[in-house]
């Protein structure tokens, strides 16, 4: 068993991914955790992936996990600190501002309350789909307030440690506008674009290449989850979609009037501003920096992926991602491998020898 930092009693509220994924990964370390739940299902279902296991009398979490819909996390949370008076609560919601003031609003005991947000998750729901490596090496927000000591808080950092995650610390404020860029704005803009999938003929669909695939991929997502979440963050969201119409406007207008002087430029320079914004996007582990690719050929048949994956490893260079295109009917895969850019050369000359083709390189 791992070395664990928690050594306090957690309850957790909310079966689904976040709550289930946190149990697990917390069982791991042997902390004792219960669960609790609206729907006694997902409960059940929870407690017998080894999630956690159901409440008892005797129960005195000195942690509480709030993981429940942003419309209710601020009842749920209140509810929380009144019922267990000694015990520290935290939540697990996508927005920080609104459960915060809602919480004040609610003359609820702040000096035991610091709003989280781990950035992880699934595009699939429920405890189902839990898992107990999900948060690890990512990013999980401490949104901090004045009404409580970073001290007092320590139970929840060590909670997030434990679970393999980044620490960051962010005002509330911040945080909100900051996922409103990085994951509300593309949630809306993915579901856009792939809304316009439904008017294309079956022709052009069966051309739909990586591209569209990537661009749509966060498009399969819950709406009534997403309609709560836009609403809590509306105000940020909508600063960033009028700032997004203002540059589309100018797209369309380019393109409309394609021979007019200064067109082909405006085009060129929102292409390279999107250049320049991808740059900006850490890699893996957080590091600020960019990768080289090497494309592969993958023969469509069992184990060559995990032979292509094997032969990387033993020639001791070390892979910092992974992404795979397959279109429907092809006998062929295409596997994008990033490595650092100093290796990029001797990698593909390593592959090249073991008879794999190698389809491009880039930076």
């Amino acid at each position: 068993m791992a070395e664990r930092r928690l050594n306090e009693q957690v309850r957790i509220v909310g079966s689904g991914l976040l709550g289930a994924s946190i149990g697990l990964g917390l069982r791991q370390h042997g902390v004792d955790v219960i669960l609790d739940d609206a729907s006694p299902s997902s409960l059940r279902l929870a407690v017998d992936y080894g999630a956690g296991r159901v409440s008892a009398e005797t129960d005195s979490p000195a942690l509480i996990v709030v993981c429940v819909p942003p419309d209710v996390t601020a009842t749920v949370v209140a509810r929380e600190l009144a019922n267990f008076p000694e015990a520290l609560v935290t939540d697990v919601a996508s927005v920080k501002t609104a459960p915060l003031n809602e919480l004040r609003a609610l003359g609820a005991d702040l000096s035991r309350y610091l709003g989280t947000h781990p950035m992880a998750g699934r595009e699939r729901g429920g405890p189902i789909a839990a898992r107990a490596d999900l948060f690890l090496g990512r990013p999980w927000v401490i949104a901090g307030h004045d009404d409580i000591t970073y001290r007092r808080a320590g139970a929840i950092e060590d909670m997030i440690l434990d679970l393999g995650a980044v620490p960051v610390e962010m005002a509330v404020e911040d945080h909100d506008a900051a996922v409103a860029l990085v994951s509300h704005v593309p949630q809306v803009v993915a579901s856009l674009m792939a809304a316009r999938l439904g008017d294309g003929k079956n022709g052009a669909l069966a051309l739909a290449g990586q591209g569209v695939r990537d661009v749509t991929r966060i498009a399969a997502s819950d709406p009534a989850l997403w309609v709560q979440i836009l609403a809590a963050n509306a105000i940020p969201v909508a600063n960033i979609l009028r700032d997004f119409r203002t540059d589309l406007d100018a797209v369309i207008d380019a393109l409309e009037h394609p021979v007019a002087s200064g067109s082909r430029r405006g085009i060129a320079d929102t292409i390279a501003a999107g250049n320049d914004g991808v740059a900006r996007l850490p890699g893996k582990h957080g590091q600020d920096r960019r990768f080289s690719q090497l494309v592969v050929k993958i023969d469509d048949r069992p184990g060559e992926l995990a032979r292509l994956l094997t032969d990387i490893g033993e020639v001791d260079i070390n892979m910092e991602d992974l992404r795979l295109e397959h279109s429907p009917g092809a006998q062929i895969g295409l596997a994008e491998i990033s490595v650092l850019p100093e290796v990029e050369e001797r990698l593909a000359r390593e592959l090249d020898a073991r008879g794999w083709k190698i389809a491009g390189a880039y930076a």
